[in-house]
């Protein structure tokens, strides 16, 4: 492991030499200042921060997510492309709390040349959720009042950069702000029209806590908060018996982590006489695709809602809060 990053660390090292090499005529690259003007070259991580930003910056910006679609944000290994990209750009905008665990020295390095900020900055420590007693769950986006502070930060962070612009980062955020009040309010008016002994989410790993403490969903994951944790026959066991139990009649799989677990669950469930089927297919770690609702965060984040409340037994369109659904879990049911 620690051979694996020195060579990353090495091959980086190499990428900015050479990069720079052919770019020194553009100060904005070694601090704050700005040199050009817009649009400035913006890199982000997660398409859900790619998304918050492409929002803020409007044509202030050009903004390159470095993670496609069904990425796994805690496995992912930056490539040789992705690290000219980093260094090509004015400002870096990432999740923190460990979520780029592989990319957290390139991007501590950076920091070092370049404004590169953490959007869960903004969050009170006293927000954030433990995981598993090592950390914080970096997992933010789920609760839509978290992901609002993640928007904030983002403004504030472009208007230090760029001061010319503050008032257009201002404006933009205001409004995709209201957007999201309006998100929230659904996701809390859906979920709640559950049944309460049905109000319990199983998910292939745990990534929906801050949805569970949000809007009063018990969670279970089988996997810990990182998919680097494998889960063990005793944790599926356990979950299991839980199943079993609690007479629990939907568990979910998620978009990108595979499904292996989930499906050991079923057939658990089954040997022990319970039926248990698969409610949808959820948006954890990373959007949907590209260009449509569901690749952006409130698309992201009504379709997860719309699911999880009609898989559960409550009350939601099957198209969702803007009626704009396209996936599968979207059909009548």
């Amino acid at each position: 492991m620690r051979m694996g990053l020195a060579v990353m660390v090495w091959v980086f090292a190499g990428v900015i030499a050479g990069v720079s090499a052919g770019c020194a005529e553009d100060a904005s690259r070694s601090g704050t200042t700005v040199a050009a003007g817009p649009p400035y070259r913006i890199t982000t991580t997660t398409g859900m921060i790619t998304d918050i930003v492409q929002q803020v910056v409007g044509q202030r910006g050009q903004v390159t997510g470095l993670m496609p679609q069904g990425t796994d944000p805690h496995l992912y290994k930056a490539s040789r492309g992705d690290l000219i990209a980093l260094n090509d750009a004015h400002i870096i905008f990432y999740n923190g709390l460990l979520l780029e665990g592989k990319m957290a020295h390139i991007l501590e390095k950076l920091g070092q040349e370049k404004p590169v900020h953490a959007v869960s900055d903004l969050l009170e420590r006293q927000y954030l959720l433990d995981a598993e007693g090592k950390h914080h769950d970096p997992h933010i986006w789920m609760d839509v009042k978290g992901w609002m502070s993640a928007v904030r930060s983002v403004a504030k962070a472009m208007s230090d950069f760029d001061p010319e612009g503050a008032e257009i980062y201002a404006a933009n955020a205001q409004r995709y702000l209201a957007e999201l009040e309006k998100l929230d309010v659904y996701a809390a008016q859906s979920l709640a029209s559950i049944p309460a002994q049905q109000r319990v989410l199983v998910t292939a790993h745990d990534a929906f806590s801050y949805l569970g403490r949000a809007y009063d969903i018990e969670v279970r994951g089988i996997q810990g908060i990182s998919t680097e944790s494998e889960a063990g026959v005793r944790d599926i066991n356990e979950l299991v018996v839980f199943l079993v139990e609690r007479r629990i009649g939907a568990v979910f799989v998620e978009s990108s982590v595979k499904d292996k677990n989930v499906r050991a669950l079923l057939e658990g469930a089954a040997s022990r006489g319970h039926d248990v089927i698969i409610g949808g297919t959820l948006f954890s770690d990373a959007m949907g695709k590209p260009g449509t609702y569901e690749g952006t965060y409130i698309g992201m984040i009504d379709h997860n809602v719309t699911t999880i409340t009609r898989s559960l037994g409550g009350q939601a369109p099957a198209k969702g809060m803007q009626g704009k659904l396209t996936g599968p879990e979207s059909d009548e049911q």
